[in-house]
Parts: C-alpha cells; structure tokens; sequence
C-alpha cells in the first residue's frame, strides 16, 4: 500500500517487475531518484577541495538530463601515475566489486553545459575534452571547480560507476595529450560517418570502450554533423552497430553442425550460452533472484528478456535495455572466430550477493570470457537443455515460459522438416 503522502505526489510502490523494466532509468514510480540507486549513493562520500590535479585515465562522462543541453566534463582522481584501468572496463572482468567500486569512487567529475551540436564547433574546454577523448594513455590535468564536489559515487546500469561532481571553472593539462593515432585519423576525417568510423576503430583492434568515448565526445562522424552522445547511449549504440556489422557477416557462414552449451559463474553470476544448429536469431534473457539489485521481493524470481529474429529489430530492446546489445556484441564475436552460424540463446542468473549495477560492460566482458572456454557439445536438443539445467538453479518451464527460442524449437515444427531447405 502507499502512504498518504506517496499518494499525493502519484508515486508508485516499487516492485519487482517496475524495477527490473526501469532499472533506474525511466523513473517509472514517480520518483525524481531512483531510491535503490541513492540508497547505493549514500554508502561513500569523499572530502575534497574544490581544485583536483591528477593523472586523467583519461576519462570524460556526457549526461543525459536537459538534452540537448547536457553536462560534458572530465573525470580526475585526485592523484598522480598510471590510471589506465580506472576507465577500461576490458581489464575488470577478474576484479572484485570492491576493487572497480574503488577505481570508479576516485574518479571527480568536472562537467560544464553545452549544446550536443557544440562539438562540431567547440569552445576551448570543450576541446580539451575532445581531445581527452583522444587519449590513449594517462594525462596529467588539473580541474578548478566552482565549488567542492558534492554526492558520492553514482551507480547505473547501463554506464560504469563514477564519483562526485561539480561545475568546472577551469582546466589546465600539464602535458600534451598522448593520442591514440587510430582515433586522431578517424577525427581528422571530416567525411567518415560516425557508424564507419566505429566499424574501422574495430577493426583496428581499438577497445570497445574506447570507441564508445570517442563516439560520445562528438569526435566521430562528418564534421558539421558531430554531437555530443550521453555516455549511456553511447555505450549501446558501439555495442549495436559493431554487432550489427558481424551479424551481417556470419550469415554467411554455414550453420554449426551440433549444439553447443557453455557456462560461466562469476560474482553470484550464472551465464549460460547456448548455440543452436540453426540460421541466426538471438535471444537473451535475465533472472533476477529475490533481494538483488532490481528485484528487491522476498520469495520471486523475476525473468525478463528479449529476442530478434532472422532480420533482426527495428525498435530499441526497451525491456531489457543495454546489456542486450553487450551480450550481443560478446555472441556474434564469438560466432564470427568460429566462422559459423547459428540461433544463439544467452540466460543470465543473477543470484543474492550482486546488489550494486556495474554498468553493460560487465555482462559483455563476462560473456566474452565464456565464450573463450571450451564448450560442451550435444548431438541432441534434450541432451543440450538437461545439461544447461544442471546448471541452473531455475527449472526449465519457466525459461521455456519467456523463451521465444526455445518455444520455437520445443513446441513449432520447422516447414524444413517436410519441404527441404531448398524450396523455402
């Protein structure tokens, strides 16, 4: 029931499956905050002045709120040496959440206003931004902020954790930025569209998460049409068009011959790929156990997911949001190495004991490292689904309940069967 007071304001009483829709991202209680987000919030605080000079990862953040008119900053620890890792989430995959929390806590966000269509003609700090965004090794910068940073580390779950913020007044580098010469090239073509730009700084080996702050710091794409992306949207937009680019790939490839089934356990993690002898169709699916980060009941676990066929999606996953598209990006590398093709079903179970959102990236980097061990292999559909059973705590009907892929493949018989490939 909600209180009187709730009532009054039109607030909704957060469930499970609110929450899991809105992972603290579309407010849909009515809240200005999400409250399991400021209850993470309110865990640290840090005392520092209002001038932070350190070594920059180098690291910018690009918000959401007011576009087109959005925060751009940097983001500083307060400290000098080698802080790579701060801001490549490729290189967390085997730390503790304590660890990435600390990385994450260290970091000072300086953040100024501009207009996203700023970054095809940008002011001075802004281009120092920019040119932050090039950055292939640490660069020593001080911030002057208009006042002590305030909040404390902010928690989401479609971008990696950050530290508290304030109005920049002035930055000031020490030193030249160290560029990252695959990303300066791509800059100074100002006829490269931002999705070819993306597909070449892959191919070329460039971290994902790098692409992803170049695309969101408006370096990328034909000069007058540059923006500024929020660094959310920017993070699934790489993860799609660099899947979308392989999918298009192995649909050239030949069909896998037998089931393939591969699991993974890590930081009260269940992730289960199954590869099905079949054309390309991708489906992921999520089960959040009671008292996790968006399902905070006491005795359901709630399952959500989304899928694509053949042709792929026209519309946002909106219901599952960007770990959609990381695990995408993680699945379609893996098919693209093997050079084949097939109908691929991605299952998470997220158990008691994860209860901060990390960010997309720790879905994309833990399937990644599935995807590296070596896979079980099944002559049959049935011996497939009992041996993903046996690693899973959650029976099989209720995965069959939200599966599109596995109703098709349990419960519809394929024209195939009866006609041969050739006449379909």
């Amino acid at each position: 029931m909600l209180s009187q007071n709730a009532s009054r304001r039109g607030l909704i009483e957060p469930t499970p499956d609110l929450c899991l829709a809105c992972r603290g991202n579309r407010m849909l209680c009515g809240r200005v905050f999400c409250p399991i987000i400021v209850k993470s919030m309110a865990k640290r605080k840090l005392n520092i002045s209002n001038q932070v000079y350190g070594s920059s990862p180098p690291s910018i953040f690009v918000g959401r709120v007011g576009y087109p008119k959005v925060y751009v900053g940097p983001m500083t620890p307060p400290y000098v040496g080698n802080t790579t890792i701060l801001d490549l989430p490729e290189s967390w995959v085997y730390k503790k959440i304590e660890e990435i929390v600390d990385y994450r806590f260290s970091l000072i966000r300086g953040k100024i206003v501009a207009n996203v269509k700023n970054a095809s003609n940008p002011s001075k700090y802004l281009e120092i931004i920019q040119e932050f965004a090039m950055g292939e090794k640490p660069v020593d910068a001080e911030m002057v902020l208009e006042k002590k940073p305030s909040g404390s580390i902010t928690f989401n779950e479609e971008v990696p954790p950050y530290g508290p913020s304030a109005p920049l007044k002035e930055i000031r580098l020490s030193g030249n930025v160290y560029v990252d010469s695959r990303i300066e090239k791509a800059y100074y073509d100002k006829y490269l569209k931002a999705e070819d730009a993306v597909i070449q700084l892959y191919l070329k080996n460039v971290p994902v998460s790098r692409i992803q702050r170049a695309f969101s710091a408006g370096i990328l794409g034909e000069k007058y049409e540059r923006r500024f992306v929020p660094t959310r949207w920017s993070i699934t937009a790489v993860d799609d068009i660099i899947s979308k680019n392989i999918i298009n790939e192995i649909k050239h490839y030949p069909i896998i011959n037998e089931y393939l089934v591969y699991v993974r356990k890590h930081l009260d993690n269940v992730f289960i790929g199954f590869l099905i002898p079949d054309y390309w169709s991708y489906e992921w699916i999520e089960a959040w156990y009671p008292q996790t980060t968006w399902n905070l009941s006491y005795n359901t676990v709630e399952l959500i997911g989304d899928h694509e066929g053949y042709k792929g999606r026209t519309v946002y996953a909106s219901e599952i949001g960007g770990c959609y598209y990381a695990a995408r990006l993680a699945a379609v590398e893996a098919l693209k190495s093997m050079k084949r093709q097939a109908t691929v079903l991605l299952l998470r179970e997220i158990h008691p004991g994860f209860t901060l959102p990390l960010g997309v990236w720790f879905v994309r980097e833990n399937l990644r490292e599935m995807f590296k061990q070596r896979p079980m292999k099944f002559n049959s559909l049935d011996e497939a689904l009992k041996f993903i059973i046996s690693n899973s705590t959650i029976k099989l009907e209720r995965w069959i309940k939200v599966s599109w892929i596995l109703n098709k493949l349990l419960f519809q018989t394929k024209l195939t069967r009866f006609m041969g490939d050739e006449l379909l």
